[in-house]
């Protein structure tokens, strides 16, 4: 239902009922463009394009958290997105509504972000940020996405330099005497650090010389650390155990035995990232005289071993659980050995034995 009235001040009243029996009604000084309207209004009703102009009224923040209370996500991941939203999201626009955030908004936001945070942070918030509006359109909230054609800062992956042995060797004898095989440990296996943390006794297999990672140990806010899957589906792997990691892990039971967990504080208690970082981790890299070295530089380590000895793309693949080759390539494709002289010499090997046979069979 549509119609158009004049009213006693010349003005013109357009109105029409959607699909819901609402009714929407505009004013304007010309009939044209109350009929144009009318028209706009009705081809996106027939397109199922139509969006309630009420709709759009909810703010970002209220929206955004009733669409990351709808996710499935797991604990970890849901704790991650909740802080990128709360610390750098609705500081700027929690209060608008989601009808009036324009993309100019949005590009606004991440040059500020941009100003304190890495571009691959930015790139996060962005997408998280992205997906909520991409569910408001979904939704029929808003008509589009202002997150559209937004314009990221460029990030630059730098090329992994892997520590030394001698770099692996000084860290380790930093560390406390009671996480010196949990290094030795990662460096030998390139296991995750929640996959080191969430270890446990029944996952190693002294006789077969392997460990099984299929689990990992989730620390986040406001909740007792829990073991839960690993990363992704190929996470869940066996490892080989090297005679050196072997030796360690079995020293280190045998110094201070456990029924589950591999690895505990001197309380006895599930390590949490931020209390290792800060009182284990920081403090051997500083005296191991490095700088720069994360937990994951171990994984890095054990990568390029594999790599040096010749260890194909999937073998390195597969130890680290990595859902693709095209991952692993992406990370440690600089670390094989440069092809370029097998290059030459099976160009070298045809066309020299082609123009031998020219010069001697066939001479001009």
């Amino acid at each position: 239902m549509a119609s158009i009235a004049r009213r006693p001040d010349g003005t013109h009243r357009a109105r029409f009922c959607d699909a819901a029996g609402r009714e929407h009604a505009r004013h304007f000084k010309r009939k044209v463009d109350a009929q144009r309207w009318l028209d706009e209004m009705t081809a996106a009703m027939v397109t199922g394009q139509y969006v309630d102009p009420a709709a759009g009224r909810l703010t970002v923040r209220e929206y955004a958290e009733q669409w990351r209370a709808a996710q499935v996500h797991r604990p970890s991941t849901a704790a991650h997105v909740e802080t990128m939203l709360r610390r750098h999201v609705y500081p700027t626009l929690g209060h608008k509504r989601l009808a009036s955030v324009l993309p100019s908004d949005v590009q606004t936001l991440v040059k500020r972000l941009s100003a304190d945070l890495a571009p691959a942070t930015v790139g996060v918030v962005h997408r998280i940020l992205a997906a909520v509006f991409k569910a408001a359109v979904r939704d029929r909230r808003i008509v589009a996405s202002p997150c559209e054609g937004t314009r990221l800062p460029k990030v630059h992956r730098g090329r992994i330099e892997p520590l030394s042995w001698e770099a692996v060797q000084a860290l380790t004898d930093a560390m406390p005497d009671r996480y010196q095989a949990l290094a030795t440990l990662a460096a030998g296996t390139g296991l995750r650090q929640g996959e080191v943390f969430g270890l446990t006794v029944d996952r190693i297999d002294f006789l077969r010389r392997q460990l099984t990672v299929d689990r990992q140990l989730v620390t986040i806010p406001d909740r007792a650390p829990y073991l839960a899957p690993p990363k992704t589906q190929a996470s869940v792997r066996v490892v080989p155990l090297p005679q050196v990691v072997l030796d360690a892990l079995a020293a280190h039971l045998a110094e201070w035995p456990a029924d589950e967990l591999v690895f505990t504080t001197e309380l006895g208690a599930p390590i949490r990232r931020t209390a290792f970082s800060a009182r284990v981790w920081r403090p051997a890299v500083r005296r191991a005289g490095l700088s720069g070295v994360t937990f994951h530089s171990l994984r890095h380590f054990y990568a390029s071993l594999l790599i040096r000895h010749g260890e194909s793309v999937k073998t390195v693949q597969a130890r680290l659980g990595h859902a693709s080759a095209a991952e692993t390539l992406d990370t440690y494709s600089h670390l094989w050995p440069d092809s370029d002289d097998r290059t030459r010499a099976a160009v070298d090997s045809v066309m020299r034995g082609s123009a031998d046979y020219v010069r001697t069979e066939h001479p001009l």
